[in-house]
């Protein structure tokens, strides 16, 4: 029995993460307007990048504000940080961000409001980019 464990044990410790065949993209639909929500889809978004993940960001309804200029948004501890100031963190780093194609329309906007770097999402492409065997989805 003792022979057992130890066995076990050793395999343990060189035991490898078993991973897909290939890298994971990551799609991150944010709706919420809650700054603390918003704060945590960019953590783990911001998190994902890091690992080697590509990201996409889909803002919609009271989530699409955050894609506006001028927008400032609530200060979140514990790195002082807004989702906005997140969410242009993660374009910086690659991050692919749009909104969703009812945004602009039903908030009366239009494409010169967004920051830049922002674009507005075409319904086809995103139904195939999370149809992908390798994207995960995240809704917030």
């Amino acid at each position: 029995m003792k022979k057992l464990l130890v066995t076990l044990a050793v395999g343990c410790a060189f035991a490898q993460p078993v991973l897909a065949d290939g890298p994971t993209d990551l799609l991150v639909m944010v709706n919420s307007g809650n700054a603390q929500t918003q704060g945590m889809a960019f953590v783990l978004a911001t998190q994902a990048m890091e690992q080697k993940s590509a990201v996409r960001v889909l803002l919609c309804s009271e989530g699409g504000q955050l894609a506006l200029k001028g927008k400032e948004g609530t200060v979140l501890k514990p790195k002082n940080v807004t989702p906005n100031q997140m969410l242009q963190g993660l374009m910086k780093g690659g991050a692919k961000v749009e909104v969703c194609a009812l945004f602009l329309p039903n908030a009366d906007l239009k494409p010169g409001d967004l920051l830049d770097g922002v674009s507005v999402a075409k319904p086809p492409e995103i139904a195939a980019y999370m149809m992908q065997g390798n994207v995960k989805v995240l809704t917030y």
